[in-house]
């Protein structure tokens, strides 16, 4: 992810002082974000479960110059999600931004998903990003503007077999994000989503082993396959999507709100 973002260039300081929020900070897509912000100068707020890989990222913030703290957040909690996004907004008089990244992938067929499953999966990646959604509004009112970017999939755009929960979770955050949206923009905030295909993150190498091991594959088979399905020819790096999400946080993107936008590698167009 390092190397990557190395390549990309970020010399830029467009978000000096602006307080941002991740969710799911500790590893993956909300990682490369703490850290693609962290570049360009933000104080960056890590919110995670995972408190090694999150303390982690905030660590690895602070040696780019900027502050960063790491604070424990269950996002299926409401109010411990309330609570931390008031704790921010105290410790640096307000937030301009919020990545919601948390997500998680169970998978199974359809007439082995348990219903403890469903739930889990919608009550993280769905209702998990509205408590965010719901606890920043205030702050971004507040400001006169600011982003939202809610981390879908391109799941929610399309949908393969033994992954129902993920697919309705993804697609909901896409609905959540066109009426954040709509709600949000006499304020001038903008809420968009972005749809990653598969990207190299944890979460998906362990979606290759389960996955994989259904079909008869290793898990670096899966992951050859679905390379090979993408009209690009590869899969994701982390930093990629943290370059589109910084993007849409940034003024560049100002009139640009209610998207959902596809970030792999044209999987779904083909």
């Amino acid at each position: 992810m390092e190397q990557g973002m190395m390549r990309a260039g970020v010399e830029s300081a467009r978000f000096a002082g602006q307080v941002v929020v991740i969710t799911g900070a500790g590893g993956g897509i909300g990682g490369a974000c703490a850290l693609r912000f962290a570049q360009e100068q933000a104080r960056i707020a890590c919110l995670d479960i995972d408190a090694a890989g999150n303390a982690q990222t905030a660590e690895r913030c602070r040696t780019l110059g900027v502050e960063a703290i790491a604070l424990p957040c269950d996002v299926t909690d409401a109010a411990a999600v309330e609570a931390t996004f008031a704790a921010v907004a105290a410790r640096w008089g307000g937030i301009d931004m919020l990545v919601a990244s948390a997500g998680i992938y169970t998978g199974a067929p359809l007439e082995e998903l348990s219903t403890a499953q469903w739930l889990t999966t919608l009550h993280v990646n769905l209702t998990g990003a509205f408590y965010s959604n719901r606890a920043v509004a205030s702050y971004l009112r507040e400001r006169g503007g600011g982003s939202i970017i809610n981390i879908s999939s391109m799941a929610g755009k399309t949908s393969w077999p033994a992954s129902a929960e993920y697919s309705a979770s993804k697609s909901g955050l896409i609905g959540l994000t066109r009426s954040v949206a709509m709600e949000l923009a006499p304020y001038g905030v903008t809420v968009n989503a972005i749809c990653p295909g598969n990207t190299l993150t944890n979460m998906v190498v362990g979606v290759a082993a389960r996955v994989g091991a259904r079909e008869g594959l290793s898990a670096d088979a899966w992951l050859q396959q679905r390379a090979k399905d993408c009209p690009l020819g590869r899969l994701a790096h982390p930093w990629e999507m943290a370059g589109v999400v910084a993007f849409l946080a940034s003024q560049d993107a100002r009139y640009l709100t209610g998207q959902a936008l596809e970030v792999d590698g044209g999987m779904v167009m083909s």
